[in-house]
């Protein structure tokens, strides 16, 4: 997924991320406080070295509830120090204050009114050192920093987006397809050089079609992989049938992230542009997400140029609403490239995405950069945004895939 950077004229600063746990701090912006009353405890906890997921795992089992009872607004990377919120039903906050757990940090709970839920935040402010880099790359941040500020970040979606091996897009490029085939093909084959030896062999073995040896391979955890084999070996090569099996939520997932690659292709074409608007593109209120077709470019310029908008590119679905103008036209394009109409994402088999519209940029917050045994950059986004974009354009260098 290689990709021109706004910032191109501008040599990168190099070095690497995330060394160690405390190179890249996360803190939760909430939406809004505790309201003080109601049977949900909303709290905020500190922690290092453990997923949301996990988090919420470990919690859960030390109060006692279900995990499905412990909700968040957003998740968190294991390869981190993040704060965030999370909150639980009927349980009080003096439990939740009592808990005494390793690489978890309860810094405060009380009572609220409703169940927290995904998006239920401002933003995220990250504090990230980069190392391996000498004082004198302060000039160069220094520069980049500047042109982000005056134009915004492209509003890539990460690498993290992706998967592991890069190929989630691919993946739900089959399901909107209903290519069984591919789908297959993608999700025990492709070896990786990210993945264990033994998984890079079991992808081989069911490559070079030995699929008794590959289903050993696979390691007990690859539920999924070891499922659709299984399925491949009773019903004798039956690619609709496995296929069949994969779960609804696990498609759902990969179709989002065809959207995302898509989106990006037409965040790269608009790369140059994205702090201009053009007749017919469809500009984004910040902050907000409604959005209202450019009519007469001239007037609304000085908005982009303000940040109060900014023009933007397709998540497709049947529902989205469609560009007019020069961007109308990339969009029709990519979609013909990918022998799509809007209706394909009407899939079927209860799988459908209604889409919408995606700022092509987004505003860096109030950063700050010094040199502490490497460049320290703090800076905040809204939610939804990704660090890695920022950082990618300061670096210029392969990030590791985890980074928020």
């Amino acid at each position: 997924m290689a990709h021109r950077y706004l910032t191109q004229d501008l040599p990168g600063i190099g070095g690497s991320i995330k060394e160690r746990v405390e190179d890249f701090v996360v803190e939760e912006i909430p939406l809004y406080p505790p309201n003080g009353e109601g049977q949900h405890t909303l709290f905020e906890i500190r922690k290092a070295g453990l997923s949301t997921f996990q988090a919420v795992q470990v919690i859960a089992r030390a109060l006692g509830v279900p995990p499905r009872m412990v909700s968040y607004a957003g998740l968190k990377d294991a390869q981190a120090i993040t704060c965030q919120g999370l909150s639980v039903e009927g349980v009080p906050p003096e439990a939740v204050l009592a808990l005494d757990l390793p690489n978890i940090q309860i810094l405060w709970a009380e009572h609220h009114g409703n169940r927290l839920k995904i998006g239920h935040l401002r933003g995220n402010r990250f504090t990230v050192r980069i190392r391996n880099v000498d004082e004198g790359a302060s000039v160069a941040c220094q520069e980049i920093l500047e042109v982000l500020g005056r134009r915004g970040v492209p509003n890539r979606f990460g690498l993290q987006r992706f998967g592991q091996r890069g190929n989630s897009g691919w993946l739900g490029q089959a399901v909107v397809h209903k290519n069984a085939h591919q789908f297959v093909q993608g999700l025990v084959g492709q070896p990786h050089p990210s993945e264990s030896e033994r998984v890079h062999a079991a992808r081989q073995q069911f490559e070079a079609g030995h699929w008794e040896q590959a289903l050993n391979l696979f390691p007990g955890n690859m539920a999924q992989e070891r499922q659709t084999l299984e399925i491949l070996i009773r019903s004798k090569g039956d690619v609709e049938r496995a296929y069949a099996a994969v779960p609804k939520r696990l498609k759902v997932f990969l179709l989002s992230a065809y959207q995302s690659e898509l989106f990006n292709r037409v965040a790269d074409a608009r790369l140059e542009s994205l702090d201009r608007v053009y007749d017919g593109d469809l500009a984004m209120k910040h902050p907000g997400r409604s959005v209202f077709l450019v009519k007469d470019q001239a007037v609304e310029q000085p908005r982009v140029a303000r940040f109060e908008i900014s023009p933007t590119g397709p998540i497709f679905g049947y529902k989205m609403i469609e560009p007019l103008g020069r961007q109308g036209q990339l969009e029709a394009e990519i979609l013909a490239e990918e022998n799509l109409t809007l209706e394909s994402f009407r899939i079927g088999g209860g799988i459908k995405a209604r889409g919408e519209r995606r700022a092509l940029r987004f505003q860096i917050h109030e950063p700050e950069w010094w040199y502490d045994d490497g460049i320290v950059l703090r800076f905040w986004l809204d939610r939804g945004c990704y660090a890695t974009t920022v950082l990618d354009e300061i670096m210029k260098v392969p990030l590791p895939e985890t980074a928020p």
